[in-house]
């Protein structure tokens, strides 16, 4: 597995996520949009209405323990790519069993850094299940308490889902640690905010017929 802490391999990679996965650049620009300098932003600051072209791919964690962290939101993207609902669900559950221990570090670099991970992923492969890559960007967040305890997401698979559920190992690794610091040439984005409980990311905001845009939300 590739890591990389910057430099001109990470220009490239972020070339790619621009061209390849554009729902991703988008949220992640968003999400350096909101932050204004500060280490993270808060998640009551997050309006669906400013990441509405990538709703789908777009996910809300909570950290729950030591290396691991829950959905409390989900994109209809990753409904359709483990087959299955995902609210609640450990993000581990996207994993190979060999690529979880990683993933457990990386969550921990995520929320104590803090830092933004960005993880380019290979699926596990068989009979209805062809060769696929994915994208997962993980955006720290502020939680009611002040903690960095939530994390925003983007997860994008390239390739034909196939038979679900689909599992990803990882195949490289890009962590950028945060400081409070003004990101350049960035606008400011004026946040609406929301309280998490009273949050449906399945408002409207396309017609009824593009349903695939709509997030689930946790009863937890």
């Amino acid at each position: 597995m590739e890591e990389d802490q910057g430099g001109t391999t990470y220009r490239m990679t972020e070339r790619r996520l621009d061209r390849d996965f554009p729902a991703l650049a988008g949220l992640r620009a968003y999400w350096e949009a909101l932050r204004q300098g500060r280490e993270v932003p808060a998640r009551t600051e997050i309006d669906p209405r400013g990441i509405e072209t990538a709703l789908a791919h777009t996910f809300m964690l909570e950290r729950i323990a030591p290396g691991n962290a829950r959905f409390r939101l989900a994109g209809r993207h990753l409904v359709d790519v483990l087959g299955m609902e995902v609210r609640g669900m450990p993000l581990a559950s996207f994993f190979l069993p060999n690529a979880r221990d990683r993933l457990s570090a990386l969550l921990e670099d995520v929320f104590r850094a803090p830092a933004i991970a960005d993880l380019t992923m290979s699926a596990d492969c068989g009979l209805g299940r062809p060769d696929a890559t994915a994208r997962l960007v993980l955006l720290p967040l502020r939680g009611d308490d002040g903690q960095i305890d939530r994390a925003l997401g983007g997860f994008a698979v390239n390739g034909a889902i196939g038979r679900t559920p689909r599992r990803f190992d990882i195949a490289a690794v890009h962590r950028t640690p945060l400081s409070a610091r003004r990101p350049m040439g960035l606008s400011h984005v004026a946040p609406v905010g929301f309280a998490e409980p009273a949050v449906r990311f399945d408002l409207p905001l396309r017609p009824r017929n593009r349903g695939h845009l709509r997030l689930v939300k946790s009863d937890g």
